[in-house]
């Protein structure tokens, strides 16, 4: 007989990056989520070079820290597995909102929300969930779950968000068949209106394809 398993709520504290200062000059505000392996604090560097006085940066921190090797000295996180995905969902998306809570975003400002390789699954969720009004989506080399429909996204295209899927060429994670199926699934969801870029190279931040979203 396989033992009863229980749930228990319980207060939770966790960390959150950010970069540059909020202020009244700020243009932009992203919100940026990292992919699987990285530490907020490192996946932020590759905003530095955004103009610090319209952008400001808030990079959200995966809760589940993990050793990246057997060496146990570099340290990297996740969002989801596969495991208790449901519950491990909400508890990321009450950290979300109370990420937001907490830095009181004004509404003058644009935001874009931005989501990398695993951090794809929880942007989107999170925006199509709570409903984020925001400028723009981007989803880069990552996939959008299965359980979302067009429907979860119709209030983005009545606001005229911008949604910009992008991939790499040569990703190891993303084979010509996975791509394709990706492809028509952002066309599906977002009414064929996302734009599509394709660059040259792999799994990685494109610092320059970032400045291009601006």
């Amino acid at each position: 007989m396989t033992p009863p398993e229980n749930t228990v709520t319980y207060s939770s504290t966790n960390s959150y990056s950010t970069l540059n200062t909020l202020s009244e000059n700020t243009e932009h505000v992203w919100v940026v989520m990292h992919g699987l392996g990285y530490l907020s604090r490192y996946f932020i560097n590759y905003f530095g070079e955004l103009p610090s006085d319209k952008n400001y940066i808030i990079a959200p921190q995966a809760p589940s820290k993990y050793y990246l090797s057997s060496a146990y000295t570099h340290v990297g996180a996740s969002w989801l597995t596969k495991e208790k995905t449901q519950q491990e969902m909400e508890n990321a998306l009450s950290y979300l909102d109370a990420v937001m809570a907490a830095e009181k975003i004004p509404n003058t400002c644009n935001l874009i929300v931005l989501g990398f390789s695993q951090g794809v699954s929880i942007a989107t969720r999170w925006v199509a969930r709570r409903q984020i009004n925001c400028a723009q989506l981007v989803l880069y080399a990552g996939g959008v779950p299965n359980e979302l429909e067009a429907s979860d996204f119709e209030f983005l295209l009545k606001n005229g968000t911008k949604v910009t899927a992008i991939v790499g060429d040569n990703d190891k994670y993303v084979n010509e068949e996975r791509r394709k199926a990706e492809s028509e699934k952002i066309e599906r969801l977002f009414g064929g209106k996302a734009e599509q870029i394709i660059f040259e190279g792999g799994h990685e931040v494109k610092r320059e394809l970032i400045h291009g979203l601006l």
